[in-house]
């Protein structure tokens, strides 16, 4: 028999992470001064990559912090941890490419993967410290 008691906590859980989704896309899009959707909508592949590496980035701790989550609030405090982090991994990319932004939002890809692999570096590291 097939029970869906879970139902409501994975709804709670799956709406925080959304939620959780959206605020970070909010504030990453934000914090970066090119415009990433704009130039992904022109066909900018160095801005796809550095975007959906760094939602991938955040997606790892966050997938943790639902995991190992005592409460909804607790989930919710430790996706806003791995946002802050996310963050921090983007501007320490700025400070060894100063002109990060400026080469992502003219499609130069070598910039965009290092900070491909820092987001998604940062936030595999993220998730393991989530593990306590």
């Amino acid at each position: 028999m097939v029970s869906i008691s879970g139902l409501p906590a994975f709804l709670a859980y799956f709406a925080a992470a959304l939620g959780l989704v959206g605020l970070y896309l909010a504030v990453y899009l934000t914090a970066t001064p090119h415009r990433e959707i704009a130039l992904i909508r022109a066909d900018n592949n160095a801005a796809a990559i550095a975007l959906g590496a760094s939602l991938i980035g955040y997606a790892l701790p966050l997938s943790m912090a639902i995991y190992n989550a005592q409460t909804l609030l607790d989930c919710i405090i430790w996706g806003l941890v791995a946002l802050v982090v996310q963050i921090l991994i983007y501007w320490l990319v700025r400070l060894l490419v100063p002109d990060l932004s400026a080469r992502i939002a003219r499609g130069e890809v070598a910039g965009a993967i290092l900070l491909a692999a820092a987001s998604i570096a940062g936030g595999l590291i993220d998730a393991a410290a989530m593990t306590y």
